[in-house]
């Protein structure tokens, strides 16, 4: 979070509401009005975890934020875990004061959409339950199509609180959603919204594009994983070799060595952490660079992209 406010929050509420869901409130420690967040932003964590020398941080998306009752948030505990889920739905606690970063917004609504089409997977419901809110505040037409195991059925229908007349979808795995029905069967000015899975929102992206769809209507929410071969990275101007393990983004690496590189999305769509190559073969998995800068291989995005051997070497 590099030259960004920074805010301090007070853990306000937590409560499980499914064995790996957990929702927590958060207001400004101090008492303050907290910066407004339009549906779709998120929040940057900076959370403690064993086994980590410094914080993790950890992108969350705002299921609601209001004057009122704060930032909400809800994470599903991961597993495997890097350390942040389990803080949060084992160690968290009312009282609990974290940083965090302002809220940013990457995933807005199109003010001028005709129809809204939702479609998640998993937990990428969070920020369609804003959506959501904000949607039946306009006015706006919209569906909802949300994909999950059968456990989290009941729970995902409670908090979207279907009313009349909406078109509220919910689906116990992907057999039962069919991507080409369901764009095929849309209105010309819909806009769709897909958050989840990368494999699903993948298949959203490119069978929108076999229909037809403009690229501008076509939108999607990312949040980078891990995973990959451990390699070493070594910081050009220095010498520094870091070692960038399976489990653990290269930002992550990079941050726990004590270099700040700058991030706000940590998922691969905004541009903000990007840093120059100096050597070295790269596997590039954001949506942020075009062909030819992926071709180039002259720069890298280090919160979701990693080295396609055992070493990289950075220009900074």
């Amino acid at each position: 979070m590099r030259d960004q406010p920074v805010l301090s929050l007070r853990v306000a509420a937590a409560e499980a509401i499914a064995p790996t869901l957990r929702r927590v409130s958060l207001r400004a420690a101090d008492g303050a009005r907290l910066p407004p967040a339009a549906a779709g932003a998120h929040i940057t964590l900076s959370l403690p975890a064993s086994g980590h020398a410094r914080p993790l941080k950890n992108a969350y998306t705002l299921v609601s934020a209001d004057l009122e009752h704060g930032y909400t948030l809800i994470v599903r505990r991961t597993d495997p875990t890097r350390g942040g889920s389990q803080h949060i739905h084992e160690a968290l606690a009312v009282g609990d004061v974290l940083e965090a970063s302002v809220p940013h917004n990457l995933f807005a609504l199109h003010s001028q959409a005709k129809k809204v089409l939702m479609i998640g997977g998993g937990i990428g419901i969070t920020p369609l339950l804003a959506f959501i809110a904000a949607l039946r505040a306009r006015g706006t037409r919209f569906e909802l199509h949300q994909i999950c195991n059968s456990a989290d059925l009941r729970v995902f229908a409670a908090l979207i609180g279907a009313q009349p007349g909406e078109a509220v979808h919910l689906h116990a795995g992907r057999s039962t959603f069919d991507a080409a029905v369901v764009l095929g069967a849309q209105p010309l000015g819909t806009h769709v919204y897909s958050c989840g899975p990368a494999a699903l929102m993948d298949a959203i992206a490119a069978q929108a594009a076999a229909l037809g769809w403009p690229a501008s209507h076509v939108h999607r929410e990312d949040f980078g994983a891990a995973g990959g071969e451990p390699f070493t990275l070594t910081i050009g101007t220095s010498g520094a070799r870091i070692t960038v393990a399976a489990d653990q983004t290269m930002l992550e690496a990079l941050e726990a060595a004590g270099i700040d590189a700058g991030s706000l999305c940590r998922g691969g769509a905004c541009g903000v952490c990007a840093l120059p190559v100096r050597a070295g073969e790269l596997e590039h998995r954001d949506h942020y660079l075009s062909a030819d800068e992926r071709q180039s291989g002259a720069v890298v995005m280090p919160c979701v992209s990693r080295a396609r051997g055992d070493s990289l070497v950075l220009d900074i």
